[in-house]
């Protein structure tokens, strides 16, 4: 929700803004920034009301939330689109591919404001599954058999960031019209496709955290060992007396094995709520309290620092 680098897309080619939280919207609105606004994360009923003020463009699965954002938008004569969703394989949101055509159309004839403007699928979110001609072609033949029936053209927001390799490799199929791009842009990867992507960078989110500790310990704990305070049973390798440094940077901020540490020779052991902790023994820099080690981040771990109040966001210009 950074109303800054928002700023930034829309001015840089960004045909429209997508967010899966309505506040962040809302706020974007409120301060100027030009939409249009595609809600990414399917909506609750609860928010419509408020929705409909802001939202242009809907993600949608469900027919009683179409018929309610119809009601709504006719009720205050607002213009707004909606996607709706197919699952071709992956287990999140969307009709099950093989009776999308008919509950789609079915909603088509029974909308009296909104406009049904395309469909849309996800993938790799849920349950892994990689884009192929395969699953982009059944919802490319859902989308020909619809619009046989519609009799006008329909937009086909065919995916996200791992669906890119496709485009780059020029597999896609022809019929893809939107992309929702999120994590090629800030951060340059695919966590999907477990790559970096070659003609983007990757420094441009890194993460600082400020060590509070520096000191020498076992590197074993001594004592019966239980589970941690998430529940999980840590396990050691005993290597003898370790460097170690702790940085005052936890799981409620960072999502701790996505850290990649810039500098050589470190090793992320393990972190509690606010603590982490890292290996420092490989390492030729001598390290002291105040001093900050900076880390590169994956997608869920910058999702989590972007979210936090605690961890301070600074923006620095080319």
């Amino acid at each position: 929700g950074n109303s800054q680098i928002a700023r930034v897309m829309r001015q840089n080619g960004a045909d429209k803004l997508g967010d899966s939280r309505l506040k962040n919207i809302a706020k974007f609105s409120q301060e100027g920034i030009a939409g249009p606004y595609q809600l990414v994360r399917i909506p609750m009923l609860s928010e419509l009301p408020m929705a409909i003020k802001y939202v242009d463009e809907f993600l949608v699965s469900m027919p009683q939330v179409v018929y309610e954002i119809d009601k709504i938008a006719r009720e205050v004569q607002r213009n707004v689109e909606v996607i709706y969703m197919v699952d071709v394989g992956d287990l999140r949101e969307g009709v099950w591919f093989e009776h999308a055509v008919e509950e789609i159309y079915e909603v088509y004839k029974n909308l009296t404001f909104v406009n049904l403007k395309g469909i849309g699928t996800n993938v790799g979110c849920y349950g892994g599954v990689l884009p192929t001609k395969e699953n982009i072609n059944t919802l490319l033949s859902i989308k020909k058999e619809l619009e046989r029936l519609l009799g006008y053209e329909l937009a086909v927001s065919g995916g996200s960031t791992v669906t890119l390799k496709m485009l780059e490799e020029g597999k896609l199929p022809k019929g893809v019209t939107q992309f929702r791009i999120g994590e090629g842009i800030f951060l340059g990867t695919d966590a999907t496709g477990d790559r970096d992507i070659p003609y983007l960078s990757q420094d441009t989110v890194i993460l600082e955290a400020e060590i509070v500790e520096v000191d020498q310990k076992p590197s074993v704990p001594v004592g019966k060992i239980g589970k941690d305070a998430f529940g999980r049973t840590p396990h050691f390798e005993n290597k003898g007396m370790r460097k170690r440094i702790i940085l005052a940077i936890g799981e409620q901020d960072v999502k701790p094995d996505g850290l990649k540490p810039i500098e050589e020779g470190l090793e992320i052991l393990h972190a509690s709520s606010d603590h982490l902790i890292v290996d420092t023994t490989s390492s030729e820099k001598t390290f002291r309290v105040g001093d900050v080690v900076k880390f590169r981040m994956s997608y869920g771990c910058a999702l989590r620092a972007f979210t936090s109040p605690h961890v301070e966001k600074v923006i620095v210009n080319g």
